[in-house]
């Protein structure tokens, strides 16, 4: 009665299937447990098999109950393996029908040979068999690890046995021999003759059919098989085949509808991340990641070595049980826990060197000299005075003798991109050890990253820790915890936008000047009168810098209660702990900007604590063998903290202090702090319905609570329905040839997105400063008006899938169509000043966005042989991305403006991410002064389209997300060779190449792009690029169609070559494992665009660095270096 009321309440409370009890497939020889016995029943023994696995049993309770005083010692076994070893000296066996285990009673003629029970007296004086003879031997896997469980049988009769846990067995045969048939799920048949041969080795072959696979889904696990919504996932070996030092960069083209772009490639920087297109316009645009758990863990800190697996939820039906934080995707990530049996210890380590593969080329000494003059010759004719304008130092030995020999040759050709920009090398190192008892399970690792940056001085050290405990208090209780501890260290050299960005003054930095000048000085263009103040880029990149110092603890822990066989109660905490410090200095040696300050000092220290408290209910029932129900009914309360501490002071003697002691600095800034604070409390439930492994329901809901909006809209709903048809498992399927997997599957639900800023619902003030009878004045003034109406982003959601198997499975597709619609979307809208308001904010709820698209991942299995196996896989992902409306009269949005000017728009009918700017056709001719004057500029100037009444003409001239993406990989082994290879593409697609700014349109201030050397002449008219003249009489910069290039591209992303050492050579080492390999990233890249590489985002909007808009705005990047490795994996 109480089990039956406890399933009515979840029933009704529209749960949804998903087991929490620990990921376990349907086949017993490949289902693990631990077992310990002591002098106890075979009734009570399957009981036990039966609450720790999904396996019911099927017997005659007489039969099994006379069985009895039966001992096993604690083991990770298979449930063959111990059926086997229970049933060894019994008159019974077993059988697997499906899910259900068939215990029925043996004939004589069947009882395993390995038996020790003696016989009868009267039949051993009875017995007339004829003569025999015992053979043994092992079965093992193409890997050399014995099979438990595996059948053996000599064909014809049905005499047999199994095979122990260390895959051997001991038959009676007849003494002229006998054909033995082995046969195990999930490996083919095999067959031997034994003639007069008595030890045998069996080599066993997986089917090309793989079995179920079990993925981590939101509070539970499933099998693939009964998945109802698009799932997608990873091992952890697949994300380690090259080395990255974060999780973000690893999924880099391995997931159909997972964008990942590397936009920074300086050490210790995340990828971004993008789950079917983007659906915001303000708010973060970042996937969720759950880490073991825990919700909105900065999963790029986590060591990739640790991650065991790793599940993408794509569609409504998977993420709508994370509610208002699943719009953008959740990533769910176990890492490695405990394993029973014998402790495991292994050891990672690689190491490798970056170096720079792709140049951007630069005036050198004598070019910039030739286009230095000439633009200053090219200015005369602009003087308003007719004089002749000279450069305010001439360039030989009588200006600049430190820089010109006698004969006015430059002493120095500095090839700046050389000297700043170094091969570098890096090394990581993971130790884990695993292992556990019958009861207690446990898992340690620790592990070291060391990479340094191509750019000089720039370089991420990280030391992890990680420990996970889990513990079989009794038959109905399980705890167990984990805990991560990282610290990192990271030195970030100077991105700021001007003349201390330092891949700027790479491009920028004359090439007459040295690094240092003889005598140990720094040399720099505020050297020569009349040039751009700013250092060169190697003495930014060594005295102005910042040193982030971060702390982290992650970690959960967890009582898992069995209330009854069906019903299960999990109670978990997780929390997450950081400390960061980012301590900064630009030294008082430093020209330009921080000379002026005098050098500049600050702090800020974060401090930031997650705490979640979650407990559910999961109940898991079979009916008659054909029916299975699952429902999930759990809380949820979420607390986040953060304190925010600056402080900065200007103006130092000397350097020696720096941040240790800011005092020193004489111009303190104003200091500044802020303490904020965000909570939800979640309901959510789960129900899920199989019929016959053929017929799946989902249905899914989570109502959440969030602080962070308005008063009117704090609770919101999120609800998702899913269904699934096994066509193969249909009897009119059974017999098909070709087709060995077929589902068709449908989805729709609705989730949301609250990620905006704290208190974004209410008034906020703001200091101020304002001048009062002539003197300044300190003042508050409106910061953001308040919105109760301001609630959540919804995400509507909409996804049909097909995956077929044809060959027995040797040919796989996945095939996804989806249509993912945002409404509401948060925009944060600037008050006008005719408000009587200056620099206000409001967040309002405007327009929608739509995101279609079609993922396919199609999955060969070429080859394969005993020796030899080829498999490629193929993935292609196609969105497009849609504004529908944005507010009440559908005007246009500028996301800025910025440095740049205008870059963006966001326009009903176009995609976010629409680059606008204006139309270069070329340059004005000779005969064209007439037309050039008419728009103020001059013969040579850049020429563009204008609208009849003479205005500038401005549309959308690129856009920055693509219109596909794909990537080709393929595997091919050889006994202990592999080699792997993945090829990216990305296609339809812009970058902008904004460096052209300054490095293409402003000459005698600093250096230039090659391109310019293609500039306009009298004789050579027909180019985009102007006439070189002095920066005062050049034509101003406009975000153009020049800049915005095809961002398209081929790379070839990761090649890998690995050998793994013979097991007989493993073990003559002492060792269980040894594999040793060579790899190299970025081997190539085939595209058109001329900057460092097309895949980039180095300019961050006043929207942020995650909304969107500064994606492939190219503003002086980091270049990608091209990485060979070295790595070896050891097993003791």
């Amino acid at each position: 009665m109480r089990v039956s009321l406890i399933f009515l309440i979840l029933f009704f409370s529209g749960a949804q299937l998903l087991s929490a009890r620990d990921a376990i497939g349907q086949d017993i020889n490949k289902v693990y447990i631990s077992l310990e016995l002591k002098d106890e029943t075979l009734l009570s023994a399957l009981d036990k098999i039966q609450r720790l696995t999904p396996f019911t049993f099927a017997y005659n309770k007489r039969e099994v109950k006379r069985i009895h005083n039966l001992s096993m010692a604690g083991s990770n076994r298979s449930v063959n393996a111990i059926l086997s070893i229970l049933l060894l000296n019994t008159d019974l066996r077993f059988e697997q029908v499906g899910n259900t285990i068939v215990i029925s009673p043996a004939r004589p003629d069947v009882l395993s040979s390995a038996s020790t029970e003696e016989p009868a007296k009267e039949d051993r004086e009875g017995d007339k068999a004829p003569k025999s003879k015992v053979i043994t031997g092992t079965v093992t896997n193409d890997r050399g690890d014995g099979l438990s469980g595996v059948s053996v049988t000599i064909r014809g009769t049905s005499t047999g046995t199994t095979t122990d846990a260390e895959g051997r067995f001991k038959l009676t045969v007849p003494d002229e021999g006998a054909t033995l048939e082995f046969s195990s799920v999930g490996y083919q048949k095999q067959s031997i003759t034994t003639g007069s041969q008595v030890s045998f080795t069996i080599v066993m072959k997986e089917n090309i059919r793989g079995l179920n696979d079990v993925v981590v889904i939101g509070y539970g696990t499933v099998k693939k098989s009964d998945l109802t919504g698009a799932v997608a996932g990873l091992r952890g070996d697949q994300l380690m085949d090259k080395p990255v030092p974060n999780v973000s960069q690893a999924l880099e083209g391995k997931i159909a509808g997972v964008d990942v772009n590397i936009n920074s490639n300086a050490p210790g920087f995340a990828a971004k991340v993008r789950v079917r297109g983007i659906g915001s316009i303000n708010s973060n645009i970042d996937p969720l990641y759950v880490v073991d758990g825990v919700i909105g863990v900065d999963a790029n800190t986590i060591n990739p070595n640790d991650i065991a697996s790793l599940e993408v939820l794509k569609d409504a039906s998977s993420t709508a049980i994370y509610g208002a934080r699943g719009a953008n995707g959740v990533i769910m990530i176990t890492t490695k826990r405990g394993r029973h049996g014998i402790s495991r210890v292994t050891y990672d380590g690689n190491i490798n060197e970056a170096e720079l593969y792709r140049h951007v080329q630069t005036l050198n000494s004598q070019q910039f000299i030739q286009i230095y003059n000439q633009a200053y010759a090219n200015g005369t004719q602009f003087d308003p005075l007719g004089g002749v304008w000279t450069p305010p130092v001439p360039l030989n030995h009588f200006g600049l003798p430190k820089l010109f020999d006698a004969n006015d040759k430059p002493l120095y050709n500095t090839n700046w991109e050389k000297e700043t920009f170094k091969p570098a090398f890096s090394n990581s190192h993971q130790l884990t050890v695993q292992g556990g008892s019958e009861k207690s399970l446990f898992s340690l690792s620790a592990g070291y990253l060391d990479q340094n940056g191509l750019m000089v001085q720039s370089w991420f050290k990280r030391y992890n820790v990680k420990l996970t405990l889990d513990h079989d208090v009794n038959d109905w209780l399980r705890m167990g915890g984990a805990i991560n501890l990282i610290q990192s260290t990271q030195r970030v050299v100077s991105d700021a936008n001007g003349a201390l960005n330092v891949p700027r003054a790479v491009i920028e930095e004359v090439p007459i000047l040295p690094v240092k000048y003889p005598d140990g000085t720094w040399a720099g263009n505020s050297d020569i009168a009349g040039l751009e103040g700013a250092p060169n880029p190697v003495h930014t990149a060594t005295d102005r810098y910042t040193l982030n110092n971060t702390l982290q603890t992650t970690g959960d822990a967890y009582a898992l209660v069995h209330i009854t066989k069906d019903l299960d109660f999990k109670s978990d905490f997780g929390f997450n702990v950081s400390g960061q410090k980012n301590n900064f200095y630009s030294s008082i040696y430093l020209p330009h900007l921080s000379q002026d300050q005098g050098g500049d000092a600050s702090i800020n220290a974060y401090t930031n604590i997650y705490w979640q408290s979650e407990n559910y209910l999961t109940y898991n029932k079979t009916i008659n063998d054909r029916q299975k129900i699952t429902a999930l009914l759990g809380a949820s309360w979420q607390q986040y903290n953060q304190e925010w501490v600056n402080a900065e002071t200007q103006n130092f003697i000397d350097d020696f202090f720096q941040w240790d002691y800011l005092n020193a600095g004489s111009v303190r800034q104003n200091a500044q702090s802020q303490d904020y604070q965000w909570t939800m409390n979640s309901y959510f439930a789960r129900f899920t319905y199989n019929i016959d492994e053929k017929y799946l329901f989902t249905l899914t809901g989570r109502e959440d609570g969030s602080s962070k909006f308005g008063a009117n809209n704090k609770y919101a709903f999120f609800p998702s329905a899913g269904a699934a048809w096994r066509i193969s498992q249909e009897p009119f399927m059974q017999n098909s040839r070709l087709i060995s997997n077929l589902k068709l599957r449908g989805s729709y639900g609705i989730s949301g997105n609250q990620e905006i800023g704290q208190y974004r619902s209410i008034a906020q003030i703001q200091p101020n400063t304002v001048v009062l009878n002539g003197a300044n004045q300190s003042t508050l003034s409106p910061a953001y008006i308040g919105n109760p109406n301001l609630k959540w982003e919804r995400s509507l959601q909409a996804d049909i899938g097909i995956e077929l198997g044809l060959m027995k499975d040797r040919i796989n597709l996945n095939l996804d169509l989806y249509q993912r619609t945002t409404k509401d979307l948060l925009l944060q809208a600037p008050i006008p000043w005719s408000a009587g308001m200056t620099n206000a904010n409001v967040y309002q709820n405007v327009g929608s966005v739509r995101n279609t698209g079609i993922e396919v991942n199609l999955n060969t299995v070429n080859i394969k042989t005993q020796d030899f196996t080829w498999s490629t896989n193929f993935i292609v992902a196609v969105n497009k991305n849609k504004i529908l409306n944005l507010n009440s009269g559908n005007a246009d949005i500028f996301p800025g403006p910025n440095f740049l000017g205008q870059t963006n728009v966001l326009r009903v009918g176009e995609a976010i991410g629409s680059f606008y700017g204006m139309t270069r056709i070329g340059t004005y001719g000779s005969n064209e002064a007439a037309l050039a004057a008419s728009h103020g500029l001059h013969v040579g100037d850049r020429k563009y389209i204008y609208n009849k009444d003479g205005s500038p003409y401005y549309s959308i001239i690129g856009h920055a997300y693509p219109d596909w993406t794909g990537t080709l990989s393929s595997t091919m082994t050889y006994r202990g060779w592999d080699f792997t290879f993945d090829i990216r593409f990305v296609e339809g697609v812009n970058t902008a190449a904004t460096f052209k700014h300054s490095s293409e349109d402003r000459q005698t201030i600093a250096n230039s792009l090659a391109t310019v050397l293609n500039g306009w002449t009298p004789q050579h008219q027909n180019t985009m690029i102007s006439e070189v003249r002095n920066y005062k009489f050049a034509q101003d910069s406009h975000f153009d169609t020049w800049w915005v290039e095809d961002g398209s591209f081929i790379r070839g992303q990761n090649f890998i070559l690995g050998y793994t050492f013979p097991e007989r050579t493993v073990r003559s080492m002492k060792l269980s494992k040894l594999r040793a390999y060579v790899s190299v990233q970025n081997l190539f890249l085939s595209t058109k665009y001329t900057g460092y590489d097309p895949e980039v985002d180095t300019y961050f909007s006043s929207y942020g660095a995650n909304t969107g808009f500064s994606q492939n705005l190219d503003f002086f990047s980091y270049p990608r270096p091209r990485i060979w490795n070295f790595g070896v994996s050891v097993g003791l």
